[in-house]
């Protein structure tokens, strides 16, 4: 059986004006939530196979951070241009060409993409929140094959259910 996990990235920083959207760092809220999500992933015994990312910082940092608590190597990240800004119909063509040797998969990005990808397979989600990770079960051996008939979340967690008031 497969897993994707929709990771969208820790929270970013709007401190620096002339930044650009793509340069973005995280900012302190961001480096707090990335290692609780990603030892809350640890802890529950996931591992990937593959880690994919949007080439944002925001993104790459918080898949940096998550594969260091799961014991992902960092050079092994895929770095995914096309994540970046990304339609719906590009996310669900990226998962659909995913190598079939990978079983458990994770992709960081961003919204509204991912909640809406959320809402594709089966989760009624108006904003998944920044470190939000929806994990769907795929139905299917070949990622070619998947769709919202044969695949559907299975579990949304995000920072606040766990470490704010």
């Amino acid at each position: 059986m497969k897993r994707l996990y929709l990771i969208r990235h820790a929270k970013s920083s709007w401190k620096n004006i002339g930044e650009s959207d793509k340069e973005r760092p995280l900012n302190k809220r961001g480096k707090h939530d990335a290692p609780l999500m990603g030892k809350l992933l640890r802890d529950r015994g996931v591992f990937f196979d593959l880690i994919m990312s949007s080439p944002a910082v925001r993104a790459l940092t918080t898949a940096k951070i998550i594969a260091q608590e799961v014991s992902y190597l960092e050079q092994s990240i895929v770095i995914n241009p096309r994540i970046y800004e990304a339609s719906f119909e590009t996310m669900i063509d990226e998962i659909q060409t995913l190598p079939n040797e990978m079983n458990i998969v994770a992709m960081f990005g961003h919204n509204p993409t991912f909640s809406y990808l959320a809402n594709h397979f089966g989760h009624d989600l108006i904003n998944l929140p920044t470190c939000g990770i929806v994990m769907i079960e795929v139905g299917v051996d070949d990622w070619a094959e998947v769709n919202n008939e044969n695949s559907k979340v299975i579990a949304i967690d995000f920072p606040k259910m766990y470490f704010y008031g």
